[in-house]
């Protein structure tokens, strides 16, 4: 009886290289198609936020600057030499910065003083009091100027700095409280017992306690909201018209000519300089409002 063997490979023929199959993919084509539309998608976000930068970066060093992006032949200061004065560069971003460093400190007081209650109190109109809250985010502020601007003209506090900053705070005002309740929510209760234990009264550990825990939260709420204040153009257009008053956002207004004549190279070098205040404040409020994970740990131990 003869013996069963096991099949062999075929073997190649000497002299003659074996090629190399390609390793098998799962992947179909219409997923490679996809991420290529995805990657496409990415480079146009991409290209689309970039352009606008390099344009103010090399405007700003251009002496005959357009409204095209192009390198500059030769690069000059004079740009930033002509601007670098009181009345067109400093006034303003000092008027700006007493805008919204004001309608940041008053709304972030505010915030947590209105949203504590909501954290840890049951109330019985507290939905829809959030909800009411909620609301009033979604109000557009253009909508809402044409009764504002009578009320500040019976009030006389048109032109008025502390009136804009008045009224700003109380635009932003709605979503600092939902967003401060948010963050209050996880800073742990036990917390609160323990000084109440201690005899401590509600304001002594809400000061004491719940607001160094939620720094953080609370440099995120200042920051939204002072963000928001330097950008606002239109509501400072309309309650201040002295030049002395106007923040930055209106004075840029000024490199606009008449019949349509632009300065491009110094309206991109304000911009440079309108945008240091901002990302100073970024630096120095991720620098000093500690960690995130201060709530977290905070009932270990």
């Amino acid at each position: 009886m003869a013996a069963l063997t096991a099949p062999t490979a075929p073997v190649a023929p000497p002299g003659r290289p074996r090629r190399s199959r390609p390793a098998p993919s799962v992947a179909s084509p219409r997923r490679r198609s996809g991420r290529v539309l995805v990657a496409a998608a990415l480079v146009l976000v991409g290209v689309a936020f970039l352009v606008p930068l390099a344009w103010i970066l090399l405007a700003s060093l251009d002496p005959a600057a357009t409204v095209s992006v192009r390198v500059p032949d030769s690069l000059t200061t004079e740009n930033f030499a002509q601007i670098l004065t009181w009345d067109a560069t400093f006034r303003p971003l000092w008027n700006s910065t007493l805008i919204s460093g004001g309608t940041a400190v008053l709304t972030v007081l505010a915030s947590v003083l209105a949203a504590y209650p909501l954290s840890r109190y049951q109330m019985r109109f507290r939905k829809p009091f959030l909800y009411a809250i909620l609301f009033g985010t979604c109000l557009p502020v253009t909508a809402m100027m044409v009764p504002v601007y009578a009320l500040f003209v019976y009030l006389g506090l048109l032109d008025s700095v502390p009136g804009t900053v008045l009224f700003l705070a109380a635009t932003s005002l709605p979503m600092a409280i939902w967003m401060t309740k948010n963050f209050m929510d996880s800073v742990p209760v036990s917390l609160e017992e323990a000084a109440w234990v201690d005899g401590a009264g509600s304001m002594t550990a809400l000061r004491r306690i719940v607001v160094p825990l939620m720094r953080p939260g609370i440099a995120v709420v200042f920051i939204f909201v002072f963000t928001q204040a330097w950008g606002n153009f239109f509501v400072p257009f309309v309650l201040l018209f002295s030049p002395d008053h106007q923040p930055a956002a209106v004075a840029i207004y000024s490199f606009f000519g008449t019949y349509g004549t632009v300065a491009y190279g110094r309206l991109a070098a304000f911009s440079i300089l309108y945008s240091v205040p901002v990302l100073v404040l970024y630096l120095l409020v991720q620098r000093f409002s500690g960690s995130s994970f201060a709530m977290s740990g905070a009932v270990k131990g």
